[in-house]
Order: structure tokens, then sequence, then C-alpha cells
């Protein structure tokens, strides 16, 4: 992570800045806006429509969602990020940006100066979305453009270094996430889809990668190649995790004990230009046994899924396996 001139986003500040937005709004009508937003995420509930309707809506969704989200989108940032270490955008389009969880993310990979709008169909969710930027101490964050778009066919995106569409794609139908995907592909240099870890979401970002490649792009992460996922569909899904800290307020509205969660989230990142792809990724937690460290990878096109087993007579690269994590190329880069 790369430390901006202002004070870069962080998951520290988001919380604080998420901090009072529950107060004085009634538990109940709390309670309920989460329980219907769960069951969307959850896929129950299927729509083509906004979410986030009014102000306690949007409360609940940035103090229940926002905070996992972030993660999640960190995270798929810094595989772009590794697969591109002399890359960073000077500009990024936010689509379905929603309270601004992705723009947050954003700021806390890359320095400043960087052009950021924020475009959504919500206008509850772009003015909190402004409100927790203007608290934030990031100039990049505070000088952000939020803009209501319809999300849909028809979209216009203006050119972009970055686009990204984070827990967009579940909530259009299919018509329109195809066009909103084309348009994310048109506009930017690199394009970032991000979905629940689920096997609908992995699906639906399954599908957005054939179509960036079509669209004439380069997978940069998580896959080591271009070719055809070696997942059988219907069989397993590809995801990942993100480990996210529960503040008091998300423990409240969650309804949890634990200090933590983990995020399971599936995505593509694809660009336009030269990236270092990693040699394989490691798709599963990996497994720490006596003596031995168990990885699942998905390797180079041709070479599909496969299992290393590194022991102890690999001297470093053991060492290195038992501090693998979830999500990161294998073997660890040198660079």
């Amino acid at each position: 992570m790369n430390a901006s001139a202002s004070v870069p986003a962080s998951a520290e500040t988001l919380r604080s800045a998420l901090g009072g937005l529950l107060d004085g709004l009634p538990p109940k009508q709390a309670a309920s806006a989460v329980e219907r937003l769960i069951a969307n995420y959850r896929g129950r509930t299927p729509t083509d429509a906004p979410l986030l309707r009014d102000r306690s809506d949007v409360a609940a969704y940035a103090a229940y969602r926002m905070p996992a989200t972030f993660e999640a989108v960190r995270s798929a940032l810094d595989a772009l990020a590794g697969a591109a270490p002399q890359w960073s955008p000077g500009s990024h389009v936010d689509v379905g940006g929603g309270t601004g969880a992705a723009t947050w993310a954003v700021d806390a990979t890359w320095d400043g100066p960087r052009a950021t709008t924020v475009l959504d169909w919500a206008e509850p969710a772009l003015a909190l979305g402004r409100e927790l930027a203007a608290s934030s101490g990031s100039e990049v964050l505070r000088a952000a453009e939020w803009r209501r778009a319809v999300i849909g066919s028809g979209l216009a995106l203006p050119e972009a270094d970055l686009v990204t569409v984070s827990y967009v794609l579940g909530e259009l139908t299919p018509e329109a996430r195809r066009a909103v995907v084309a348009e994310a592909a048109r506009a930017g240099q690199a394009v970032v889809l991000i979905e629940p870890g689920t096997p609908e979401g992995y699906l639906r970002i399954r599908e957005a990668r054939d179509q960036l490649i079509a669209a004439g792009l380069k997978v940069a992460a998580p896959c080591p190649h271009d070719g055809t996922c070696p997942i059988e569909v219907g069989q397993d899904w590809c995801h990942f995790s993100a480990r996210v800290s529960r503040s008091s307020l998300h423990r409240k509205v969650k309804g949890g004990s634990l200090p933590y969660e983990d995020e399971k989230f599936s995505y593509v990142a694809a660009t336009r230009f030269p990236v270092e792809p990693v040699p394989s990724r490691i798709t599963r937690k990996p497994q720490i046994r006596k003596g031995l460290v168990l990885l699942e990878l998905c390797g180079p096109e041709g070479e599909g899924l496969t299992r290393a087993t590194v022991t102890k007579r690999h001297g470093d690269l053991y060492k290195a396996a038992r501090d693998a994590d979830w999500g990161q190329e294998w073997p660890p880069a040198t660079r």
C-alpha cells in the first residue's frame, strides 16, 4: 500500500467515518433494512432496481457491507497492483459505487492525485458517499464527483485509467449486465470486477471475464492465463477471502460477537496494457501439516488445477509456503 500526500484511505479511517451512521435510527428499522439487504446479497431477492431506497437503507447498508466490500475490493486491487507494479491510475470511474467503498480501496492502494467519479442510481447512497468522503482526510476522496446514473443498458462512461464494478452485476438483468461489462471494457485501460464469492457470483465473473477477453483485454488477476477457466461448472467455483475487522458498530448491525469475519469474493482484473502474469495462483487456504504444506493451485494454460506439496527439504520455499495466503501467487515473486 502506498501513502498519499494527504491522509490515505484505510480500514481504520473508514470505520471511524462510519461510526455515527446509525445514531438516531430506530433499531427495528435498521434491522429490517439489514435483513432485506442480506436476502438480496445471498441471492434470494432477484432485482434489477436500486436496492438502497432511503437514508435508513443506506445507513444500514454502509454499516453492514462497506467494511467487507472495502477489504474485498482492496484485495483484488492488490493483485492488479502486483501484476502491474509500475502502473498507477490517474483516473478512476466506479460503476454502481454506492457509498464509495471501492473508491476508498483505490485510494488505499495507489498514490494520488487521481480524478475519481462515482456513478450510482440511488441518490441517497451518493449523498452518504459524499458525506463519508468529506470526513476521510483524503484529498482524492474529498474531490471525487458523485453522479447519479442508471446502471444498465445505455450506460455511457467517461474514459478512465481504471474502471471498477463491485457487487453490482448481480443486481442487473443479463442484458444489462453484458452492457455494463462491455462499456467498462470500452472505457477502461484496466477493469476490475468483484462479486460475492458464491457459485452464482463466480459464474457472473466467469462470463464477464470471457467478455473482457473478447473485447481485447488481457487478464491480470487472478488467472495466470487468458484461456478457458479449468474449473468444471457445477463442481466448484473460484473465490477468495479477505479478513474484515469488526468495529462495535459492525458487530451491532450484524448481530455477531467475533471481532472479525471473512469476506468471500470472486473477481477478475483485466488490462489493455502489458502486465506481469503470475506463474500460479493459490486457490484455497493452504493446509499446514507436520513438516509439509499443501497448496491448491491454478497454473498456466494447459496445466489446469494442481496440488503442490512443499516440505522442509524445500528450504526457504517451505518457509514461504507456511506464510503463504489464499489468493497469493506461487511461487512468491522476487521482483
